[in-house]
Parts: structure tokens; C-alpha cells; sequence
């Protein structure tokens, strides 16, 4: 290992017990420099993560040998030395909160590796600064959302100020705001303090700000060079289980009617190839036709109203945080939904709501109408229907509103409890449904797992934690679909999982929805998911909702959308740049109607 080396991976095995000897890690040799910043892409269960612990020694290697800044990782001496110069940020943040308040949990690292106080104090107010958290420095991390406990993950791992910094898919829960900062925070230490980064990851874009990518499929690097020659491979994604980037499936249709595109990775390039395409065609000025509505064929049965709904966590306290501040929201029976909004917005609080997760307050058995004192009015009660459910009546049938609205959390997995599949997924509908007989049950749950793409004989016996992480999130939407549910809540679906997971769980709840889920409603963070999926959706602003239409018209408010710190999708973005040189292309924000309105427009040229 030379100075200018941060780690060395020489023929380096590893499985997991109970893996019947299949290798996470199969033989990998991999040499990180110093003050490169690398990118690692993968399918899900591919040994991304695995190959990230095994870095500063939370696993031990099989076989091989493993060098970190010139320390054997094997050696135990040298693992605090390692831990102190290697700091991972893992995707679960609740994995890695240890105190009850923000600051603690960020100083926790500086103080285990003998940072002088003053020094921690400084080191606090820097990191929560650079994750945009320095309001919540007090607040308990319980409180927060999934994306701050991420963001304040993140803190915690840069106040220690490593050397080497692994990011594993740590910015899978942050709304685009977020990753943007937080991804900026890591480039910057990347390049001005020289930090070494490995930024394991499934979104695109991220991978294409490192200085070199490494593919892994079954344990093994079967691809890497720059991130440019990583997605020229096209068809070899494919084969490992990865999707193309959407931005290369547009040029490849683009392409394939007649232009002539050079395989780019930025909207602002693609826009540019394309005014050279049209303008090799006499075409300027041009004007795609309208886009067309999504048509919903509701019969308004399971129709879902919100009315000035407000909610603060642990009211009356310290900690007293207000949540929602006077929701009103229609949702069609028939929609699929999306609910979009920066970290902390309340689009998870909303949604708990909508199952009476959390309750109104006049359907607690304890509530008791105050009196209105004389001369003031009386106070605006929040208000929620869904179907013939009325969510502010005690004697409402709960247990009959749960078995027709389904919810399926941020982590799926942490629904998983029972010591098999079957089990897992057989507890709701035996709570919801105590007469069912044993065949019943066997066939309901045999039908939901195979739905959810399982193969039934194979997993019905196994421990749900024994499962990767997505066949866990299949089991967890499984246990919830058991019941048929008119409504389908998903609170971010698709987060952490790569992009053919992605995109097969998209085509799971697009199945449902055809065949028998009445509405399915989707909180996601990813733009291009909404517009590819959803007929409407809303956006969650400070606890209010601030609009709900289609993504044609929600994503044409470019800057207000952004101004709220979340992002416009690839389309959209290419459409604006387009825009600049006078060709307006109005489209249903898809990749697929966007390729169509330009292809319109390139075949009515001159030479066409």
C-alpha cells in the first residue's frame, strides 16, 4: 500500500451465516486513493453495504486482505484507530441515534474519540449547519422526520471530521433539497479538505458527481471506469439489474425515430441536442400539441375529504412541534395519489390520519366538547370522511376503517414482528377477519405473497429478517394487501431501493390499483416517480397544503416548486431549457409522452 492509497481490497470474500456459502463480497480487489471520490452502484442484496462494513471492520473478511490507510483492518488493535479516520452514514438513521437530544447524538462521535469540549461545541454548530439543522439543535430526534433523522445522522458522522467518509445510500429518505445539501457538504470536504468519499447510492445523479463509479452484481465489481463509460454500457446495466437512466431512455426512443442524439447526461445537454437535431430541420419556434388529462372513472363511493385538520406532537410540552396547520384536501376515489413535500412538511403525519393512526380528537373515548365561553365563537373542528367512514365519530367501526385503508410506513420493514413469512403476513387478516377457516387464511396469504412477486413455498417458512431488504419490503406491502384494502397508503415505496426495485414495485401497485384497489396514495420524494405514476398530487408545505392538480400543471410551476425545496422532474427540467430557444413542449411530465411531443414536432420539419 503506497501513501497516496486510502484503502486496499485484495481478493477479499465474505458471507454471511446461514448463507449456505454464497458470498455478499466474492473476491473483490478494489484500491481507493486518497481524496477520490468514489461511486458504488448496484442492485439491491448486490454487496454495496456489506462491502462498506467491511471497510472499517463491523464485518471480517473470510479470505483476502483488507488495508485502511495503511492499518490491516484485520488486526484488532487497529480497529479503534480505523473507526476513527472512517466515518459511514447508514441509510437507517434510527440505527444510529444514541441520545435524546439532537446535539448529544451529534457530539456523541467527537466525545468517544477524545475531542476537547470547546472543539465539540464548534464541531456541533458546523455540522448541523451544513445539513441545514441548526433550528432542531435542542429538539428530541423521536420528533423528527425520517429525513431529519437523516440529515441529523449525517451531522454526527462529520463532526467526528474522518478522513474517509461512506455514505451508504444515507440520502435515500431526503427531500431534493436535502440530498442537494447534503451532497454538496460532501463534495465540498471532498474537494477542499481532501476527504476520500465512497457514496453508495441509487439515484443517477449522485453518481455522476464522483470522480469514478464501480458496478456490483452478486458480490462482485463487474463494471467501473468514469461515471460517463459506467451508463454508455446500456445493455450491461440491464443484464446486472440495473435500469438505464431515464435521461438515456429518452435519447434511445429520440433516437430510434430518426435524430441523432450523443449519449448525454444533463438536461441542459439534451435540450441542446435537441435544438441542434430540430434546427438541422428548418425547425424553430415550435409548439408541441397540449397535453392530454389523465381521465378518472370515479364512482366517488371511497372519495377522501380532509377539513382544517391541525396536529402538534406532544402538545404541552417542551417539545410541543405543530405538525399541520389546517389541511383541507379532496382525494377521488379511483386516484393514484401522490403526496410531495420537503422533509418535516407533515405529508407522513397527514396520511396517519387517513387510518386513524392518529385520531381526531373528538374520536378519542375521552373527549369532551369544551364549552364556549359567551361572546367567542366556537372553535373550528377538524373534520375526515373516507368513504362512509366519518374519522371524527367515536362509535365509528375503526377496526373495519383499518381493513379497507391500508398503510404501508416509511421503513416497511419495521411492520415485520412474526417468526415466519406466513405469519407476518396472515396477522392482519386474522385480526380483521376471525372467522376465517385455515384454508381461507392459507389461500389469501399464498395469493398476497405471490402478488407482491415472492415465490410462496420458497419464503412462507423463512424468518422475515432473514430476508434482503426488498423481498422484507415485498412481505411488509403483503401483509397489508392480504386484506384488499379499497386504499392503499405507501409512505415512500420505492426509497432505498435500486431502480429496477423501483420500478417493479411502481408496476406491483399500478396492478393493484387496476384490479382492485380503489385509490392508491403514494408519499414520495421523487418527482420523476409522481409524474410517471400519479394522476394528481399534492404538495405539503409548513403543515398546508399549497396546491393539488395534475403534474402537468403542478410541475409547470417550475420555480414556485423549488422554492419550496423540492425539485421539478427530468422532463420538466429539459422542457425549460427548451423553452430558451423558443420550442415549448407541453407534456404530462412522463419520459414516454415527452419523447412522443418531440418527436411530433422533429417529423413536421422541412427534410421530414
Amino acid at each position: 500500500m503506497t501513501e497516496q492509497e486510502a484503502i486496499v481490497f485484495e481478493n477479499v470474500k465474505f458471507s454471511y451465516p446461514g448463507s449456505d456459502g454464497v458470498f455478499a463480497v466474492n473476491g473483490v480487489s478494489l484500491t481507493v486513493k486518497k481524496g477520490e471520490f468514489l461511486s458504488v452502484i448496484g442492485h439491491n442484496g448486490s454487496g454495496k453495504s456489506t462491502l462498506a462494513r467491511l471497510t472499517n471492520g463491523l464485518l471480517e473478511a473470510d479470505a483476502g486482505k483488507i488495508t485502511v490507510l495503511g492499518l490491516d483492518v484485520a488486526e484488532g488493535k487497529n480497529s479503534l484507530e480505523i473507526r476513527k479516520h472512517v466515518g459511514i452514514v447508514f441509510q437507517n438513521p434510527d440505527n444510529q441515534m444514541v441520545a435524546s437530544i439532537v446535539e448529544d447524538d451529534v457530539a456523541f462521535g467527537p466525545e468517544n474519540i477524545g475531542i476537547e469540549r470547546e472543539e465539540i461545541g464548534r464541531r456541533i454548530e458546523w455540522a448541523l449547519k451544513a445539513v441545514g439543522m441548526e433550528e432542531y439543535r435542542r429538539s428530541t430526534p423521536t420528533r423528527l422526520s425520517g429525513g431529519q433523522k437523516q440529515r441529523i445522522a449525517v451531522a454526527g458522522v462529520l463532526a467526528v471530521k474522518p478522513e474517509i467518509l461512506i455514505l451508504d445510500e444515507s440520502t435515500a429518505m431526503l427531500d431534493p433539497k436535502g440530498r442537494r445539501e447534503v451532497i454538496e457538504v460532501v463534495r465540498r470536504l471532498n474537494k477542499e479538505e481532501g476527504i476520500t468519499v465512497i457514496l453508495i447510492t441509487h439515484f443517477m445523479e449522485e453518481a455522476l458527481l464522483a470522480d469514478r463509479a464501480i458496478v456490483m452484481n452478486r458480490g462482485e465489481i463487474v463494471l467501473q471506469g468514469t461515471p460517463e463509460e459506467i451508463f454508455e454500457s446500456g445493455d450491461r446495466l440491464e443484464m446486472y439489474n440495473l435500469c438505464l437512466p431515464r435521461i438515456t431512455e429518452i435519447i434511445n426512443t429520440l433516437n430510434g425515430a430518426g435524430m441523432k442524439l450523443d449519449n448525454v447526461l444533463r438536461p441542459e445537454e439534451l435540450a441542446e441536442g435537441i435544438i441542434k437535431n430540430l434546427s438541422a430541420r428548418g425547425i424553430s419556434n415550435a409548439k408541441s400539441s397540449p397535453a392530454s388529462p389523465a381521465e378518472i372513472n370515479s364512482s366517488h363511493e371511497w372519495d377522501i375529504d380532509v377539513k382544517n385538520l391541525t396536529f402538534t406532537y406532544s402538545k404541552k410540552s417542551p417539545f410541543a412541534t405543530k405538525a399541520l396547520k389546517g389541511i383541507n384536501l379532496h382525494i377521488d376515489d379511483g386516484e393514484f395519489f401522490g403526496i410531495i413535500g420537503h422533509t418535516g412538511s407533515g405529508k407522513s403525519t397527514l396520511v396517519q390520519h387517513l387510518n386513524a393512526l392518529i385520531k381526531l380528537p373528538q374520536a378519542e373515548k375521552k373527549y369532551r366538547r369544551k364549552k364556549v365561553k359567551k361572546g367567542r365563537p366556537a372553535p373550528v373542528l377538524p373534520e375526515i370522511t373516507v368513504g362512509q367512514f366519518n374519522l371524527a365519530d367515536k362509535k365509528t367501526d375503526f377496526k373495519a376503517l383499518r381493513a379497507n385503508v391500508g398503510m404501508v410506513f416509511q421503513y416497511p420493514e419495521y411492520q415485520l414482528f412474526a417468526e415466519s413469512v406466513f405469519a407476518d403476513v396472515a396477522f392482519g387478516l386474522k385480526n380483521f377477519n376471525k372467522k376465517l377457516s385455515a384454508e381461507e387464511v392459507e389461500k389469501a396469504v399464498r395469493e398476497s405473497i405471490e402478488i407482491v412477486g415472492l415465490d410462496y413455498n420458497e419464503v412462507k417458512d423463512k424468518s422475515p429478517f432473514d430476508l434482503s431488504g426488498g423481498q422484507k419490503r415485498r412481505v411488509a406491502i403483503a401483509g397489508v394487501i392480504v386484506t384488499k384494502p379499497r386504499i392503499l397508503i405507501l409512505d415512500e415505496p420505492a426509497a432505498g431501493l435500486d431502480p429496477l426495485g423501483k420500478k417493479e414495485i411502481m408496476e406491483l401497485l399500478h396492478k393493484l390499483h387496476r384490479e382492485w384497489c380503489n385509490t392508491v396514495i403514494i408519499v414520495s420524494h421523487d418527482m420523476d416517480e409522481v409524474a410517471e405514476n400519479c394522476t394528481k398530487a399534492a404538495v405539503i408545505a409548513g403543515g398546508e397544503v399549497v396546491f393539488a392538480e395534475s403534474p402537468s400543471k403542478l410541475f409547470a410551476r417550475g420555480n414556485e416548486i423549488l422554492s419550496l425545496g423540492l425539485d421539478v422532474p427530468l422532463t420538466s427540467k429539459i422542457c425549460a431549457e427548451l423553452e430558451k430557444s423558443g420550442v415549448e413542449v407541453e407534456c404530462d411530465c412522463t419520459a414516454e409522452d415527452f419523447s412522443r411531443k418531440i418527436i411530433e414536432i422533429y417529423g413536421g420539419g422541412e427534410n421530414a
